[in-house]
């Protein structure tokens, strides 16, 4: 059964019906998701977990597929914790883990959004959804509309891997590449949806890709047998994995399945587009748009996020921070991971190793403590760095 009770605004906190089609708020917010906690509690012993498949819809009582409804499932697996030995012995770490986001549907982290978007949208007959994307989410909205029989529209900025564009365009969705960054796709994607072309699936712009991102986090909690690691690296575009995690674990505190502890929460972008950093540095509620952006991890080169106050808060909130590390940072940690211990990181994933340098330099993560980094794609779908000069 649903245990959702209501969506909620989530900077106003004034409630609206579940049971229709949303985007965002009457504040022009995101929407949460709510659920009747307690009766998730009666209802689901932690332990009943263990005897479920390895999958995404494990969690089914935290999610917000209705009564009746089946998931569209192309294989969302549990992903694996992959330690860094190597790396995690020269950095002091106690532990350091890659939670291997590149295993999923697709080969990323957006397949746990797409799915639940997807399937959201087709429950409240939607009959086209369209994104702007810097390639990945495009690759899954691609996949599970097709799997769903929901028209696709992709909007990429010129400078999307060529890997990801194939992908898209391979899956049957329709492609746009814009000569632009991807709040420019955007700007076209709500010029479409005022039209009533299609349903905006943007980041954020609707309730349920936060629903599925979310589930990083509890499958985390669970891996670490319902612990949480001193410190999570994150890469930070448009934040929905971030804010997700920071919802999972209010819920599981809630469901009694974990303490108050909390890691600390680092949002790693690029130095080349940081809006996020930026404000976190300078104190703010809100980030400005990021002007001239531009950075090789395409997948966190997005200039203005909707959700960035939502971002900021967990990150103050945790005692962790917004971290920039540098093209060439990012391009030496990338082939350490590769070389040193044999995992091969996204651009953005390599930008978390990066961070977790800089934090250790600045004193933000302390010897012998357990650290994750997400690795949110498969390496094959990036050009791969030359040769050292």
């Amino acid at each position: 059964m649903s245990f959702v009770t209501h969506l909620e605004c989530s900077a106003t906190g004034t409630h609206q019906a579940a049971n229709e089609i949303a985007t965002v708020s009457a504040a022009g917010k995101p929407l949460w998701v709510r659920y009747d906690l307690e009766a998730v509690r009666r209802a689901l012993p932690r332990e009943a977990l263990a005897a479920r498949p390895a999958e995404l819809w494990r969690y089914q009582e935290l999610l917000p597929l209705p009564d009746g409804v089946e998931p569209i499932r192309l294989g969302e697996t549990l992903t694996p914790l992959v330690p860094l030995d190597e790396l995690g012995r020269e950095t002091g770490c106690g532990e350091l883990l890659v939670k291997d986001e590149g295993r999923l549907p697709t080969g990323s982290f957006k397949a746990r959004g797409l799915a639940l978007a997807v399937v959201m949208a087709r429950r409240f007959g939607v009959e086209a959804l369209a994104m702007p994307t810097n390639g990945n989410a495009g690759a899954a909205l691609a996949a599970y509309a097709a799997r769903a029989g929901i028209e696709a529209h992709c909007f990429c900025p010129a400078g999307t891997p060529r890997a990801n564009l194939e992908e898209i365009a391979f899956h049957g969705a329709r492609l746009t590449v814009v000569d632009g960054l991807i709040d420019d796709c955007g700007a076209l994607v709500v010029e479409g949806e005022r039209a009533g072309l299609w349903f905006n699936c943007a980041t954020l712009r609707e309730p349920y890709r936060i629903e599925g991102k979310k589930t990083m986090g509890l499958e985390l909690a669970e891996q670490l047998d319902w612990t949480l690691p001193d410190a999570i690296f994150y890469p930070t575009g448009g934040g929905t994995g971030l804010i997700g995690m920071w919802k999972a674990f209010a819920e599981l505190e809630a469901l009694g399945w974990i303490g108050a502890e909390r890691p600390r929460m680092f949002a790693v972008q690029s130095t080349g587009c940081a809006p996020i950093v930026r404000a976190f540095d300078r104190g703010e509620r809100h980030a400005d748009r990021w002007e001239g952006a531009s950075t090789l991890a395409h997948g966190i080169c997005v200039p203005r996020a909707l959700g960035d106050f939502l971002i900021l808060n967990a990150v103050r909130a945790s005692g962790g921070a917004a971290l920039a590390v540098s093209e060439e940072a990012i391009v030496a940690a990338w082939r350490e991971a590769a070389r040193r211990d044999g995992v091969a990181l996204c651009p953005e994933g390599a930008a978390t190793l990066a961070a977790l340098r800089l934090a250790r330099e600045r004193g933000l993560v302390a010897p012998g403590e357990r650290v994750v980094l997400f690795n949110c794609a498969t390496a094959s779908k990036y050009p791969l760095p030359g040769p050292e000069a």
